[in-house]
């Protein structure tokens, strides 16, 4: 069994609101999801995003410049 990390409201983001959220459109939210390279939940049919794990995603994702 595990537990989920309660720290934030316990909303969950639909896949507009991550659209939204990078600036991208839904499609690239789904190929995403399609590739699994974006952390996600699926309940049913339904796509639903912890945004915990988006920041955390998005945290990973990011890459610092060279310094000359």
């Amino acid at each position: 069994m595990t537990t989920l990390d309660t720290s934030h409201d316990g909303s969950l983001m639909d896949l507009p609101a991550v659209a939204e959220r990078l600036g991208v459109n839904e499609r690239h939210i789904r190929r995403l999801v399609a590739e699994r390279r974006i952390p996600y939940l699926k309940w049913g049919h339904l796509l639903r995003f912890d945004p915990t794990d988006i920041d955390t995603w998005l945290d990973q994702a990011r890459h610092t410049p060279r310094t000359a």
